[in-house]
């Protein structure tokens, strides 16, 4: 009888400690599994986060680096020279994680030969006509940098300035606020402009860019981001679809808006289906090839609404863009030419594209547009842009 209970008893343990095992082995796979989700940022489990480091030196200057990761994994690289972002990261359909935007290593290439990659640029984006024009009955000579025209804020804009950092933890994700003083007659400019741009990657894979500036004596303002995008992560993007809720667009001759508006209908430029870069590319005409275009957003000029989307097919991720401009340049990088690479992506022709809301270039000099850039004393500008990653 001893010997029967005995033997009930070790097999009752055996079948306990199995059960234990086949629990415990469970918790373990469970936990492996939301780790793995986690790691390719698909997960909840990963703590927001901002990291800083070191990145080099301009002009004898220490630049630092920061890295804003989400809680679903997702994250961003920022540099204080030029307000760069110089990598985001975001999942694919697979929930694999994939970095879309170009850029360097670097901050010596950033300085060398970047494009514009990533920055911000100002204090007035885009071109400026004969890079000359009049305020308050003053004529004001640019840098002819894109010559004949002014382009980007000039030789030396705020793309090409150590900005003040201050990282910072908000309830909607990491965030990192940068400062520039811009001093009155920076690249000939009037009034010293104290421009912000704060860039936040929200907890819903979103990339906030909210862009302010206050002046002390009249001048024009007109901020954008300029990150070239490529949601495949290398490539080409003529075959990701774009669509552009824009009825009509202003054509420049070359590049350079004189104030005409063209309904985008029957023409190549007509986005407001969804349709691949590469489709009406040709048509676009150009020097080089492609497209270089503002198109007038549909809806409030200045209200926050839908001004782009870009899905990428194979990854299955898209960006949706919401922003409170009345312009959208859509730059289809036809004038890279692969005499640069970073990252491991050669920046071929069409290897990436900018979509930058803004107000229409030239404005300054287009009598119904001007008043959109004119900043006085006691005004904000003010320009949110809001990057939201899903996929499909």
């Amino acid at each position: 009888m001893r010997g029967r209970r005995f033997r009930w008893v070790q097999s009752l343990g055996v079948l306990l400690g199995a059960v234990v095992f086949v629990a415990g082995g469970s918790r373990v796979d469970a936990a492996k599994a939301k780790k793995e989700k986690a790691d390719k940022g698909g997960g909840q489990s990963a703590k927001a986060k901002i990291e800083k480091a070191a990145y080099g030196t301009v002009d004898g200057k220490p630049v630092d680096i920061y890295t804003l990761t989400n809680t679903k994994g997702a994250f961003a690289k920022i540099t204080n020279y030029g307000a760069i972002v110089t990598e985001l990261h975001v999942p694919d359909k697979a929930g694999k994680l994939g970095d879309v935007v170009l850029g360097f290593e670097k901050v010596d290439d950033y300085v060398a030969k970047s494009p514009y990659f990533g920055a911000i640029v100002g204090r007035c984006a885009n071109r400026i006509a004969n890079a000359t024009f009049t305020l308050d009955g003053k004529q004001y000579k640019l840098n002819a940098n894109n010559a004949p025209h002014h382009l980007h804020g000039g030789k030396k804009g705020w793309d090409k300035v150590i900005w003040q950092a201050e990282s910072k933890e908000t309830k909607d994700g990491p965030s990192l606020k940068l400062t520039h003083v811009s001093p009155d007659g920076e690249e000939n400019y009037p009034g010293t402009v104290t421009a912000t741009a704060t860039y936040t990657l929200t907890n819903d894979n979103e990339l906030r860019v909210d862009m302010t500036a206050t002046t002390d004596k009249t001048t024009i303002v007109n901020m954008a981001h300029h990150s070239y995008w490529n949601l495949a992560g290398g490539g080409t993007v003529l075959d990701q679809e774009l669509t552009i809720p824009a009825d009509s667009y202003t054509p420049g001759n070359p590049m350079v808006p004189d104030g005409t508006i063209k309904p985008v209908k029957g023409t190549p430029f007509d986005f407001t289906a969804p349709k691949p870069i590469g489709k009406d590319l040709k048509a676009a005409g150009g020097k080089p090839v492609g497209f270089d275009h503002n198109w007038v957003v549909n809806g409030e000029p200045n209200k926050m609404r839908l001004m782009a989307k870009l899905k990428d097919p194979k990854s299955g991720r898209v960006m949706t863009i919401t922003a409170d401009q009345p312009g959208l340049q859509f730059y289809s990088g036809n004038f890279m030419d692969g005499k640069t690479s970073g990252k491991g992506v050669t920046h071929v022709q069409y290897a990436g594209l900018c979509l930058e809301s803004q107000k229409f270039p030239n404005s300054i000099n287009v009598p119904a547009w001007k008043d959109e850039v004119i900043l006085k004393p006691g005004q904000t500008y003010k320009h949110t842009m809001i990057h939201k990653f899903t996929t499909e």
